[in-house]
């Protein structure tokens, strides 16, 4: 599909938003970028052949106002007090990324969207909210970000079990990782950009599939599978690799993120993360069985025939890289 030149503006003025905000040296200049960064995301959400795209288009566009209003607000009191100055600026930034306990807009706003936004609402529109988090961790240590991940790793465990639209199951994927590269901020900035790097490739190629699949429902993952053995392999792995399933690409980050923290003594936010990475992957599990074993007698009218010449090696390579090349990361460990 290819882009008309109103959404390559608009994606390259995302892109120069998010940009300006990892890169502006004053809390202004980030504030800036992400209100460019907003106002270029909303024309990318409207679609004409989607219905709910004006809701979502909406709560984003609010959600994001919002957290903007706060991160002003928290100017006014930096003279005052530096220290609410920067829970406030923390508060603000864990709205705009979506993580919990201010999740409340994100499966909501991610199930309005066609797969192609998405990718962008889980991958790009994170980097500017999780970068200016991590400056403002740098600067102090608030009780808010352990109470944030472990709210994070509980909400997107349990909200993902019963769900059975994929868009909702990626939403709360999603907050679940959150809580991994929160923890990962709080032992280096080198472990975040490793394990967002990773979470990005992962992701994309699930959604990407999902998109080539037209699907939106547990069952059309079904429908689709039972006609391309090949599909079967690849969504198998995928989804096991989201979910850090040694030995696929997933559980490379977490591995790292795993000796890290045992090494900073941090006990109790590992064993929530690692309860939580069971049940994150058993819904990915039941989705990954039900694709591969189960096949349905209904047929998909206008169904798509899978390229293999390009699409197939490269999505089992992203997602079989850990098991293919596991000597790379021993040597980096």
């Amino acid at each position: 599909m290819l882009l008309s030149s109103s959404q390559v503006l608009f994606f390259s003025s995302l892109s120069l938003g998010t940009l300006l905000s990892i890169s502006s040296s004053s809390w202004f200049g980030a504030w800036i970028g992400l209100e460019l960064n907003l106002m270029s995301f909303i024309p990318l959400i409207s679609s004409k052949n989607n219905q709910y795209s004006s809701e979502a288009a909406l709560k984003y566009f609010l959600i994001q106002a919002l957290g903007s209003s706060v991160i002003i607000m928290s100017a006014s009191f930096v003279l005052s007090s530096n220290e609410l100055a920067i829970m406030l600026m923390t508060v603000a930034l864990l709205l705009k990324s979506g993580a919990a306990p201010f999740h409340f807009w994100f499966p909501s706003v991610m199930e309005g969207l066609q797969w192609p936004q998405v990718i962008i609402l889980m991958t790009i529109q994170k980097i500017a909210p999780l970068s200016l988090l991590s400056y403002t961790l740098y600067s102090s240590n608030l009780p808010i970000i352990p109470a944030a991940i472990i709210s994070s790793a509980l909400v997107g465990a349990i909200g993902g079990i019963n769900q059975t639209f994929l868009r909702k199951i990626m939403a709360y994927s999603s907050i679940n990782h959150m809580a991994w590269m929160m923890s990962a901020i709080l032992i280096s900035e080198t472990n975040w950009l490793l394990y967002f790097s990773f979470y990005c490739f992962i992701s994309t190629s699930i959604v990407m599939l999902f998109n080539f699949q037209e699907a939106f429902h547990i069952s059309h993952i079904m429908n689709y599978s039972s006609h391309s053995p090949q599909m079967k392999m690849i969504m198998f792995s995928s989804l096991l690799s989201m979910g850090g399933l040694p030995p696929f690409t997933g559980f490379i980050p977490k591995w790292f993120i795993i000796q890290e923290m045992i090494s900073s003594h941090m006990f109790v936010i590992l064993m929530v993360l690692l309860m939580s990475a069971l049940l994150t992957l058993f819904y990915y599990l039941r989705i990954a069985m039900m694709a591969f074993t189960i096949s349905s007698p209904s047929t998909k009218w206008g169904m798509k025939m899978m390229s293999t010449s390009v699409l197939t090696p490269s999505l089992l390579y992203i997602n079989l890289f850990g098991l293919l090349a596991p000597n790379l990361f021993m040597v980096i460990l």
